[in-house]
């Protein structure tokens, strides 16, 4: 019994995580969209920091599920 609630809570703070770095990606993207509307000269720098920023978001997001499913081995 307490092994399935271990793996039951991995899985829920994994799909948490997913879904908080789904939500942070999709806010990231929609304002770099929006100041490349703005100022299309900017356009450049502004993808190469919001493709940073996603790699950085979605770093974080495997290293806390991969921290959920180790502490449900354990």
């Amino acid at each position: 019994m307490e092994m399935n609630l271990a793996h039951l809570s991995a899985g829920l703070g994994a799909g948490i995580s997913v879904i908080g770095a789904g939500m942070g990606i999709g806010r990231l993207a929609a304002a770099a969209l929006e100041s490349a509307g703005r100022q299309p000269e900017a356009a450049g720098s502004a993808q190469t920091l919001m493709l940073i920023s996603a790699a950085l978001i979605e770093g974080v997001a495997l290293f806390s599920c991969v921290i959920c499913m180790l502490l449900a081995v354990k």
